[in-house]
């Protein structure tokens, strides 16, 4: 399937293009499984010898990531407010009874208090996180983070991610196909690191709410 994107990709018009761009981008939010980096590199190469315009691709690509996971986020956001809200739930009740005796609300409230900043971080960083940027949104939803801060955090980290990979795929030419292993050599370590803070936090915190 890639490499029929690829051909389409070397022949296809710059309206096209962008077009692809934006909604590759959006689908790698709301479906994980699609695969938008290797072809988002490949017309970062194309714009170095084609009428594509590196600076279209970059705003194009930013855009639709960043509404992807934005609606992520706002529709995680949405259902935790009803789970979580005090009084009568539009939810069905069985279900918002099993979700408050796996995640009672006083818990899940001092939760968000004491994470809302890494949060704003996670969002921040969640275009470099290998393997986390789905989950990211819904937690950050989740834990009914503010939607201007969140909208300005992923925009940020669109803008960047898109910046360098379209760069890489621009400047290493014909070799672009190899931008994954460039990608590998801080994406993998960043997401190792931020695995792990996330494992000392929780820790810390239930040895916190046991003593409590």
């Amino acid at each position: 399937m890639l490499e029929s994107i690829i051909e389409y990709l070397r022949s296809a018009d710059p309206a096209a293009v962008y077009l692809f761009l934006f909604f590759i981008s959006f689908l790698e939010n709301v479906v994980p499984p699609v695969p938008g980096d290797v072809p988002v590199a490949f017309i970062g190469y194309l714009s170095f010898s084609s009428d594509i315009d590196f600076w279209f691709s970059v705003a194009f690509a930013s855009a639709g990531s960043t509404l992807g996971f934005m609606v992520m986020f706002l529709l995680s956001r949405t259902i935790g407010l009803r789970i979580y809200s005090r009084g009568e739930s539009r939810l069905r009740h069985g279900v918002v009874r099993t979700v408050h005796r796996m995640f009672p609300p006083d818990l899940m409230e001092r939760a968000r208090l004491r994470f809302t900043a890494h949060g704003y971080f996670a969002v921040l960083i969640n275009r470099f996180l290998f393997g986390y940027r789905a989950i990211i949104s819904v937690m950050a939803g989740f834990m009914h983070l503010h939607v201007s801060g969140v909208f300005f955090a992923a925009l940020a980290s669109s803008l960047i991610w898109y910046v360098l990979l379209l760069s890489g795929g621009y400047f290493l030419g014909e070799n672009w196909q190899e931008i994954g292993a460039y990608m590998a050599l801080y994406s993998i370590p960043l997401s190792l690191v931020f695995l792990c803070i996330i494992i000392i936090g929780i820790v810390r915190y239930r040895r916190a709410h046991a003593k409590g």
